[in-house]
């Protein structure tokens, strides 16, 4: 459904097992150039609408007394980037919720937890390519190794084959006791 409608999300009702939040989008921009309007378009797709996807999920879950929250954070809900603000912001703010909803859910049988990817092979991240090119000014076909592998270990880029294997772990009986996780897969990022 497109996130981006009030109305629609907010008549939506469903029951769930498993909730998967996996919308994102961004814009590149220094923070006093940053359209508000774009800023708060972010923050609702990216933060508010899986916490309205959650609320109306849980009831559900509680009941059985099973659920599975997975937020697909980024490794930016852990680190912060210039020009990125938004999705920096909502990142973070999706991690704080998740770790929340860990800590009322455990105990009924519903785990939440983040899947924080370094950049992952998709629409998003080719079609920041040109942004991010004019922002650092350089040539378009050196953004992928100049800014997004800069800090990776493993210099290539997260496949989304990949976030759905950690994503269906997550949902393993082997994953149980995984609760309230910001789990990394940025090719040591975050080791640094």
């Amino acid at each position: 459904m497109d996130l981006s409608d009030y109305a629609a999300l907010d008549a939506l009702e469903f029951e769930a097992d498993i909730v998967v939040n996996n919308a994102g989008l961004q814009h590149v921009a220094a923070v006093e150039e940053f359209p508000p309007e774009r800023f708060s378009q972010i923050l609702w797709i990216m933060l508010e609408a899986p916490f309205r996807l959650v609320q109306k999920a849980l009831p559900g879950m509680y009941e059985k007394g099973w659920g599975r929250v997975i937020n697909v954070s980024s490794l930016h809900g852990l680190r912060a980037s210039p020009y990125k603000s938004a999705y920096v912001a909502a990142k973070h703010g999706l991690e704080g919720f998740s770790k929340t909803v860990a800590l009322e859910g455990g105990p009924k049988g519903v785990t939440s937890n983040c899947i924080c990817p370094a950049y992952v092979r998709t629409p998003l991240v080719e079609n920041q390519i040109s942004d991010q090119a004019q922002t650092h000014g350089i040539p378009e076909d050196e953004v992928v190794e100049k800014i997004m592998l800069t800090e990776t270990s493993i210099k290539r880029l997260v496949e989304p084959g990949e976030v759905a294997e950690m994503t269906a772990f997550l949902c393993s009986p082997a994953a149980s006791f995984i609760n309230g996780a910001s789990l990394t897969m940025d090719g040591g990022w975050s080791a640094r």
